[in-house]
């Protein structure tokens, strides 16, 4: 019995060691989630909020944001021990259309929101709701 402890204690004191550097890349990074409005404006007149968003979390809600053509929100967060961090989110586009989206998904996105400084980027348009990892090339990951 003497001889587990002797084994098992440095083992456990030095588990937490081995996770540093994963808890550095993962945990302490702070993410940056930018959806922008680029929708048309078709009937709306300028400078009017054509997009309503509303983003939040388990634990915080953003609240709603009435957002013009060519506005861009952005918010900050950071993973959790157990990598479920979630914001998702709520776009209408008033008197057209309304879809729900995941914003950030810790899981989904601790590695593709890298590339370009941390940041996650949508962008509402006409025929849905793009994601890009680089601010170059967009994919429609939530039509209408």
């Amino acid at each position: 019995m003497g001889n587990l402890k002797s084994v098992a204690l440095p083992l456990l004191l030095s588990f937490p060691l081995l996770l540093l550097p994963f808890a550095e890349s993962i945990y302490f990074t702070n993410y940056h989630i930018h959806v922008r409005n680029d929708l048309p404006l078709l009937n709306s007149p300028p400078n009017q909020p054509n997009l309503l968003l509303h983003c939040k979390s388990k634990n915080k809600d953003i609240g709603d944001r009435p957002m013009a053509k060519g506005q861009d929100y952005t918010w900050d967060t950071k993973i959790n021990f157990f990598r479920t961090t979630l914001f998702f989110c709520n776009a209408r586009w008033v008197g057209h259309k309304s879809r729900s989206f995941d914003a950030f998904d810790a899981i989904r996105d601790e590695e593709r929101c890298l590339e370009y400084h941390t940041s996650c980027m949508w962008s509402v348009r006409s025929d849905g709701i793009y994601f890009s990892f680089n601010n170059e090339t967009w994919y429609n990951d939530y039509p209408w």
